[in-house]
């Protein structure tokens, strides 16, 4: 019996240090479906993850060039009934300008308060380090994710994330990500019960929208089989920025979490 959330996630999604520019107000809205998933729920009276529809709207703003603060607000969709994951707030620190970086780093904490439906446990939080290279056409990027849940059933599991993906346009790249939860830090699962899913993901620009699509199969018996992801994202432009502010504003950067800013080598 797991206290973690139901793997049925609202934000599938490698971090690169990328953030909005100071002042920029940027959105994503994140959807998931689970087009073949586990039928069975994770605890009991948890949310049953086949044939579901999970997201969230994400609200952030750059406080400045190496601190961001987001807003989530997740939810489900599960036998034409909506049902609300109450609300995260995460804080990101990257290094400076990480974006144009040939190695960049950073780590975003997430404090999440959670709906019995999702988890048994009521609080929860998330560590994520950012670990990256880059250059003009390749990038590689590992998220060595812990978990923690607070209160009786809570526990720390280990869930990392990595991409690799290579640019083949100003706006466009293709790529794997893969995600994982190997359990509980010190006492892993059975590697039949660990979480293992690979996706083939792009990356490109529609019109003001960056977007970010990928499908995953899933390797392990306790995996969601297949399942497809979407991200669409805006910046906002500054308000009475400088002209190179207000020049970096407009369609999200598929090859970064929030930012604006064109990739540079």
């Amino acid at each position: 019996m797991s206290a973690q959330p139901a793997k049925a996630i609202d934000e599938i999604q490698v971090y690169n240090a990328g953030i909005a520019a100071p002042g920029q107000f940027t959105i994503q809205q994140h959807l998931n479906y689970i087009a073949v998933g586990l039928k069975d729920p994770p605890f009991a009276g948890g949310l049953v993850s086949h044939h579901s529809i999970n997201g969230t709207p994400e609200f952030a703003y750059g406080v400045t060039d190496w601190w961001e603060v987001g807003l989530y607000l997740p939810f489900a969709i599960q036998d034409r009934q909506l049902l609300s994951d109450s609300f995260k707030l995460r804080t990101l620190f990257v290094a400076p300008n990480a974006e144009q970086r040939n190695f960049f780093y950073g780590v975003n904490f997430e404090f999440s308060n959670t709906t019995p439906k999702f988890s048994q446990t009521r609080f929860a939080m998330e560590i994520r380090p950012i670990i990256g290279v880059r250059n003009g056409d390749w990038e590689f990027i590992v998220n060595p994710i812990v978990d923690i849940g607070f209160g009786k059933y809570g526990e720390a599991d280990f869930a990392p994330a990595a991409r690799v993906a290579r640019k083949l346009g100003p706006d466009l790249s293709l790529g794997l990500e893969y995600y994982a939860d190997f359990g509980q830090i010190g006492n892993f699962a059975k590697p039949a019960d660990q979480q293992h899913t690979l996706f083939a993901v792009t990356d490109f620009r529609l019109g003001v929208f960056g977007v970010n699509f990928g499908v995953g199969y899933g390797l392990t018996p306790a995996s969601d089989r297949f399942v497809v992801k979407t991200i669409v994202g805006y910046a906002f432009p500054v308000t009475g920025g400088d002209s190179a502010t207000s020049a970096a504003a407009g369609p999200v950067n598929p090859m970064s979490h929030a930012s604006a800013r064109p990739f540079q080598p």
